[in-house]
């Protein structure tokens, strides 16, 4: 199974940026769909922002216009560049492959816990 790395992430103040980098430690290209993750302290794994492995784009409503995914399958790596941040957008961040059953829908739910997923990395928008 193909285990996902996350890096990127930091302090940054409100209305800067920052760019995530998920690295694939094998082939992404036959994945349908894959998906940057977040989860804030006390709330639910939600959808950030997912790309098919044609390059169709998915954004959440809160961060549309102001994140964008980016996939290259020869690197096997998945980029979320993330700008105007704002302190909501506080939380763990995760990439993963969205399950296959939806991709194939074009549909990008978060892939269950008992998935495995990577150990994130901790972005953190605060003055």
């Amino acid at each position: 199974q193909v285990q996902l790395v996350e890096s990127g992430g930091g302090l940054v103040q409100p209305g800067g940026s920052l760019r995530l980098s998920c690295v694939a430690s094998g082939d992404i290209s036959q994945i349908i769909a894959m998906g940057w993750f977040r989860q804030a302290r006390g709330k639910e794994r939600e959808l950030v922002a997912c790309i098919s492995r044609e390059g169709r784009t998915n954004y959440a409503a809160l961060v549309k216009g102001r994140f964008s995914i980016s996939r290259d399958n020869a690197k096997n790596r998945i980029d979320l560049q993330m700008s105007h941040l704002e302190p909501e957008d506080t939380a763990v961040y995760y990439c993963n492959k969205v399950p296959t059953g939806a991709a194939v829908l074009g549909l990008c739910p978060v892939p269950s816990p008992d998935d495995q997923w990577g150990q994130g990395t901790q972005v953190t928008v605060s003055s």
